[in-house]
């Protein structure tokens, strides 16, 4: 150690250090992604919740999101510059998904259907 002090290589004083999660928090992580995928599956297959698929998908969705980048990219334990970066990625994101629906939704306000005499 006195070597690495020699050369300027100083040991970080403990900071930033975190817990890593053991591998049952990992395991347990897989069993919820698992678990949400299933319920999006099903969601797709019950015809009663049609009218709520998409709304429901992009919950479940943003949900596997979080947890996939806050776990298993460690981004959870990463500065809050990495944190607010896919965070304003996400919120992009959503953004042009809900402009895209709000389009596609009243393209027949903005592009008239054409009708048949």
């Amino acid at each position: 150690m006195a070597d690495h002090a020699a050369h300027g290589h100083e040991e970080p004083a403990n900071e930033g250090v975190h817990a890593h999660p053991t591998n049952q928090v990992y395991v347990r992580i897989a069993i919820i992604l698992a678990i949400i995928t299933l319920v999006e599956v099903a969601i797709y297959y019950i015809p009663t919740l049609r009218p709520a698929l998409v709304p429901a998908l992009l919950v479940l969705s943003v949900a596997k999101f979080l947890m996939v980048v806050g776990f298993f990219m460690h981004l959870r334990f990463d500065s809050r510059l990495y944190r607010f970066m896919f965070a304003a990625g996400l919120v992009v994101t959503l953004g042009v998904y809900f402009a895209l629906l709000a389009m596609l939704w009243t393209r027949g306000f903005w592009f008239p259907l054409p009708t048949t005499p």
